[in-house]
């Protein structure tokens, strides 16, 4: 399976690409918006392609032909004016999909936020990026695409424990970035996540053991 990682040169991004490009079950293809990273990522001997969210559907749709799968972890960052939140995590990501589906991938993973589902829920110092994940997150279950969306808690760095806790709603908690990234590699293959979407935090399960009980 070959998988085209959007934002492949963020946190988590780039912790998925080296997992994929260690797995011998998957292939990868990192999409980046600099020549500077493209070379970065080639010399260590992974595929990257040239791409801008902001771009064209056209120029999006190329990037994913013969991919298997796409995975967005992309964001505008905490440095950025609102404005990035609603063209990168909301047009982006839509564009994205209508993308995906042009170059006839179906398998389509979103990295969203922890209860970004429930209003009532989201974080008021960053809302308008809830309301950006919301309804990103609200189109690709409407689109024709074979989804699976993941919402974090607080991100952090710290080592991941390869423990989590999965469920349709959590309470606030914080889970890092290298057991995110782990649980899109677990789930990018695992029928029985297919068309679901789930809150994680860290906790006391295994990451495989969570995935298989979704």
């Amino acid at each position: 399976m070959k998988v085209l990682v959007i934002g492949a040169n963020g946190q988590i991004g780039k912790q998925l690409v080296q997992l994929l490009h260690d797995s011998p079950e998957y292939s990868v293809r990192a999409l980046v918006r600099t020549e500077k990273q493209v070379e970065e990522f080639e010399h260590l001997g992974m595929e990257a392609i040239l791409g801008n969210l902001e771009g064209t559907v056209e120029q999006l749709e190329e990037a994913a032909k013969t991919c298997d799968a796409v995975v967005f972890t992309a964001g505008s960052g905490g440095h950025t004016g609102y404005d990035k939140t609603l063209l990168i995590d909301l047009d982006g990501a839509v564009k994205m999909m209508e993308a995906s589906e042009k170059a006839g991938v179906k398998r389509f993973i979103m990295v969203s936020a922890l209860q970004a589902h429930h209003r009532k829920n989201w974080n008021e110092k960053i809302k308008p990026y809830y309301v950006a994940k919301h309804y990103a997150d609200r189109m690709l279950e409407q689109s024709q695409l074979t989804y699976t969306i993941i919402r974090p808690g607080g991100l952090v760095n710290e080592p991941g424990t390869g423990k989590v806790k999965i469920a349709e709603n959590l309470e606030r908690g914080f889970v890092p970035r290298e057991d995110v990234a782990k649980t899109i590699l677990a789930v990018l293959n695992e029928a029985n996540t297919f068309h679901k979407s789930f809150d994680i935090v860290s906790g006391e399960i295994p990451i495989s053991e969570a995935v298989k009980n979704i």
